[in-house]
This record gives structure tokens, C-alpha cells and sequence, in this order.
């Protein structure tokens, strides 16, 4: 026994920052950004903190799937961006959605949701929970370096969840990881101790545009083709693609590379949302959601890459 989706939810900020204002900030313009990544406007948090977008992605996929908080079992939560080390995101969201169960964050960068996915089906599988919330929530834009233009036109901030129930809906994944910060690299700069000797570097994303690119790329192409063996399906069969949001550009390349999937089953935000980091998959899984794009037996294939290096994709039956 694996699990089914049973609904889902999402939350942005109220606040969007377009392309124009950044140009107000940094040597940047709205075609520049547009071209290289793909990216027209994003959300950024102002009162708003990663609990707060977290609780209202959480009791939005409850309400769309049903189930009630004190039923939930477990919740995993995927975040770089947690108000505070301990406690954690998850900790904080059972809290405020009035739940009574296990929780814990796992930190995988961009991939975490589909790595909570895979963690949940492991509790599945030993018929430990029954029902299981999986949230993201990353308020990014305290993580960017605002003078750098190659970094702060691509994120945003966001959350997005799913509520997971007993079925057989989770049919193939791949999980990989290439240890190393030469690419990809966010330090923490904990530097309060008065005996420690190291500089700590600025705690701001830092990124290689052109060696994440060919990653991205890369990995995409092979972890699709992988999962979609794995679950014994064609590129025909397969109803959509929901491809981490991390530039247009790359998202691109991968469904070029791809040909056995119509490029129309790529579905795309980033031009409204920026790379929201973990919650880019399950907001644009929600949204593919209440649009009716889903229906219940469709196969769904979810893919993502990041901070690591590490990806991940899977195939999940609606």
C-alpha cells in the first residue's frame, strides 16, 4: 500500500515585484529578464513569514481534500527558509492548523517536496500513517543577495502542499545526489561563537548560471525518462508535467530533449512566480489541480534539481 493524492493547496504573498521595478534596482530590464529566464513578476513577503504562507497552503489542501487536521498522521515539511532552526516548519504548521501528530522538515533545496513525497511513501508502505500533510514553504527573498542581478530576478516566495491518504497512486521515483557547494551554495553564517576562526561567507544564494544550467538540463532528460520506465508508461500516456521552476530556459531544453512528450504537457509559472525553491512543484501542482487539468487515473510526472546537487522526479497516478 503507497498513497494517493487527495488534494491539494498553495499560497503566494500579496505583494508582486515585476521586472520593471527591478530594473529600478539593479542593471536589469524586463526583456533581459524575460529572456534569460522567463521570469515577469514574483511574490515577496513583506509581514508574511514561511509558517504563516506554510499554515495557508496546509489548511487550503485540507479543505480541498476533505480531511480534517486532527486526522493527519504526520506532516513532513521541505524548506530552506524555516522562521527558526528549531522548531521546525512542520512543528510550526501542526501547531497552528490544530493537528497531533509527527512532524519534521527535510532540507533538499528545490527537490524537497518530491523527496517528502518519497519519505512519506515509506510510512505508507509499513502501515504507519494513513494520512499525511506534505508542505513547502520558502520565503526566498531573504536568502538573495537584492545587488545581484543574476540572482535576484529569478526567486520568489511561496508554499504549496498536498494531502496524502492510502492508494496506489505512487508508482516509480528516483532520488540522486552529488555532494558539493561549487555550483550551488546558500551559507548559514551562525556566527556567534567567540572561539570560532573560519570567515563565514554572507548568507545569500550563490549559483553558477551555466554549470546549473547544464545540471538542470541534464538531469531532468534522464530522471523523466527513468521514473516513466520504472512505471511502465509512455510519453502518450502521460497527462502532464509538472518540471521544477527554475527558468524557463532550462524547463525548454528538457521538453526539446524529450520528445516522446507532447511539449503542451509542460506546464509553466515561472512568469508569474519566479523559482519559489520547494514549493515551485506543488504550487504549480495546485494550480493544474483547480484548473481541472487532472483527472482522477491520469499520470502525472513531477521533476525537479537543485542546491546539492541533488534531484528528483517520480511518477504519480491522480
Amino acid at each position: 500500500m503507497s498513497f494517493q493524492i487527495l488534494g491539494t493547496g498553495s499560497f503566494a504573498p500579496e505583494k508582486i515585484v515585476t521586472n520593471d521595478d527591478l530594473s529600478h534596482m539593479v542593471e536589469t530590464s524586463d526583456e533581459w529578464i524575460t529572456k534569460r529566464v522567463g521570469v515577469k513578476q514574483r511574490h515577496v513577503c513583506t509581514t508574511e513569514t514561511a509558517t504563516d504562507m506554510g499554515v495557508a497552503a496546509a489548511r487550503r489542501a485540507l479543505e480541498n481534500s476533505g480531511v480534517k487536521p486532527e486526522e493527519l498522521d504526520m506532516i513532513i515539511a521541505a524548506t530552506i527558509s524555516a522562521d527558526t532552526i528549531s522548531p521546525g516548519l512542520a512543528g510550526m504548521v501542526q501547531n497552528r492548523i490544530g493537528a497531533h501528530c509527527p512532524c519534521f522538515d527535510i532540507n533538499v533545496a528545490c527537490p524537497g517536496f518530491l523527496y517528502a513525497l518519497d519519505v512519506a511513501d515509506g510510512f505508507f508502505v509499513r502501515g504507519r500513517v494513513k494520512k499525511v500533510l506534505v508542505v513547502s514553504a520558502e520565503r526566498m527573498s531573504g536568502l538573495i543577495d537584492w545587488t545581484d542581478r543574476s540572482t535576484c530576478v529569478i526567486f520568489g516566495d511561496g508554499a504549496g502542499a498536498a494531502v496524502l491518504g492510502e492508494g496506489e497512486g505512487y508508482l516509480s521515483s528516483v532520488l540522486t545526489t552529488k555532494g558539493g557547494e561549487d555550483v550551488i551554495s546558500i551559507p548559514t553564517k551562525w556566527d556567534n561563537s567567540p572561539f570560532y576562526e573560519h570567515q563565514l561567507k554572507k548568507n545569500v544564494v550563490n549559483m553558477q548560471g551555466q554549470e546549473t544550467y547544464k545540471f538542470a538540463v541534464t538531469s531532468m532528460v534522464r530522471d523523466v525518462r527513468q521514473v516513466m520506465e520504472e512505471a511502465g508508461i509512455t510519453g502518450d500516456q502521460v497527462k502532464a508535467v509538472i518540471p521544477h521552476q527554475a527558468n524557463y530556459r532550462i524547463i525548454n531544453e528538457a521538453r526539446r530533449r524529450l520528445p516522446e512528450i507532447a511539449p503542451e504537457k509542460f506546464l509553466i509559472n515561472i512568469d508569474r512566480y519566479g523559482n519559489t525553491s520547494s514549493a515551485s512543484e506543488p504550487i504549480l501542482l495546485d494550480e493544474a489541480n483547480r484548473q481541472g487539468l487532472l483527472q482522477r487515473g491520469d499520470y502525472v510526472v513531477l521533476t525537479a534539481f537543485g542546491g546539492g546537487l541533488s534531484t528528483a522526479a517520480c511518477v504519480v497516478r491522480w
